[in-house]
């Protein structure tokens, strides 16, 4: 063989060597799927009301006239009892039967149905929800499940393959891949400003959401939850819920039926503007514009001015970053802040304060609501006591009042009433209890028109529900 011909095998060689390390390189992803499809399952939600919670997949958003009338607590325009179904995902997170998807999937539903990869349809009970981190908990009956693995979201970093099994635009079982684009995503006080999402550019679409985003230990470390997009399609950036974030939901939403959070009481802006006045070496960091009269913050001694640096040794890197590690700290604790005053550095500790519940957490959270009552009940409202701390943060006099925890029957819905509403009198009688509701509600019969006194946010005020004479 000429020294021109062994050169030339050899390059060749060395060519075919470097293209199948290049391949042994790349994921392989047959496993995890086959491993955790059949714990992905797809989910339906059906309302029998005129309005579903805009963003709920797939492209059913609602009238918006009807929505306007709902934000105001007015009357909803022809009201119809059309049933409208939102489609999304979900994961099998106990072979008990516990089921994590999106709040916004199951939001105002009055049937819930998850389909498993075996096709079985199992009927799923709503445990409870959070709007603010966007999680809802189902539990179906099923016997001995298939569960997926949880993983640790603290540990990703931007570069590493991830997975996402869901039901895009309906179609089951659908597998897309990609890479963390970002941790730590923070998308601003209007859009869930207490999540730092996952950032990553796996193809996400309509009908994904609640789905389980997988590393390649086959763990879930995230849950699929928006996409950026002009268009209403993917266009390359989606952002998941961090496992860990959606775990603590759960964990909150077992122990006590709703989730609680940590609040410091101050209003925070970025300090770009202002690096050179406050004598800073970069833009890191969130400037105090205001704080709370006798909050956790006040108490502290935290003033306007002052710039956070850090929370219990977490740097923040802009105002944003803030709110989700505050909101992640237990009520009561105590936690450290690093601030920046008059140019010098100090640290101050602070008793972590609780920020009021979000209405529609109150009223989703269940384990003590008593959904089958709506059935019962001739104005198809299912409704919960409110336990003496929830009455003081909603400024309810003591021994009044119970909140719908789920409205029924598409008259109620269309009346205005919804989730998170507080009754107050049913036809002139005071309401104290759960019990108290449907003593009143059994003596209204069809045919009837029940005078409610209800109170949503700051306002009060009396609605007509009229029962249809046949039921």
């Amino acid at each position: 063989m000429s020294q021109w011909s062994a050169r030339t095998v050899l390059a060749a060689a060395l060519v075919i060597t470097s293209a199948g390390a290049s391949a042994q390189s790349l994921p392989d992803f047959t496993g995890i799927v086959e491993k955790n499809a059949p714990a992905v399952v797809h989910v339906e939600a059906k309302s029998n009301s005129n309005r579903v919670r805009q963003g709920a997949d797939p492209g059913n958003a609602p009238d918006d006239q009807a929505e306007m009338f709902r934000r105001f607590f007015g009357m909803p325009m022809m009201p119809s009892p059309q049933e409208r179904t939102a489609l999304g995902s979900g994961f099998i997170i106990s072979s008990d039967g516990y089921v994590l998807t999106n709040n916004h999937v199951v939001d105002n539903a009055e049937e819930v149905q998850v389909r498993l990869q075996d096709r079985r349809t199992l009927t799923a009970k709503v445990v409870g929800t959070d709007p603010q981190y966007d999680i809802a908990l189902l539990k179906v009956d099923g016997g001995a499940l298939p569960a997926v693995s949880i993983g640790d979201s603290r540990q990703l970093k931007a570069g590493q393959w991830v997975l996402a099994i869901g039901s895009p635009f309906g179609f089951d079982y659908t597998v897309t891949q990609g890479i963390v684009s970002a941790v730590g995503r923070n998308l601003g006080s209007g859009d869930q400003p207490y999540t730092s999402f996952i950032q990553t550019d796996v193809p996400i679409n309509r009908g994904n959401s609640g789905g389980p985003l997988f590393n390649l230990q086959g763990q879930v470390v995230g849950v699929n939850s928006q996409i950026y997009s002009s268009t209403g399609g993917y266009q390359g950036v989606a952002f998941s819920i961090p496992i860990d974030v959606a775990m603590n939901v759960v964990q909150q939403i077992k122990e006590k039926g709703y989730v609680s959070r940590g609040m410091l009481g101050v209003r925070v802006q970025p300090v770009d503007q202002f690096v050179k006045n406050l004598n800073l070496p970069n833009a890191n960091g969130a400037l105090v514009a205001e704080v709370t009269p006798d909050s956790a913050a006040s108490h502290a001694g935290v003033r306007q001015g002052d710039v956070i640096l850090a929370f219990n040794g977490q740097s923040i890197g802009q105002a944003a970053d803030l709110p989700p590690m505050v909101g992640m700290a237990r009520p009561g604790s105590t936690a450290r802040l690093d601030i920046l005053r008059d140019g010098k550095k100090q640290t101050v500790e602070v008793k972590v304060g609780e920020l009021p519940r979000d209405k529609s957490s109150v009223a989703r959270a269940s384990g003590v609501g008593d959904s089958a009552g709506a059935k019962a009940n001739a104005l198809g409202l299912a409704v919960q006591d409110i336990d003496a701390a929830t009455r003081s943060q909603l400024g309810l006099p003591a021994g009044q009042g119970v909140v719908i925890s789920r409205a029924d029957s598409w008259v109620a819905s269309a009346s205005g009433l919804q989730a998170g509403d507080i009754v107050l009198m049913v036809n002139q009688k005071r309401i104290a209890s759960a019990a108290d509701f449907h003593e009143a509600a059994r003596a209204v019969k069809p045919g009837d028109t029940a005078m409610l006194l209800v109170r949503r946010d700051d306002a009060t005020r009396f609605l007509a529900l009229t029962v249809p004479s046949s039921r």
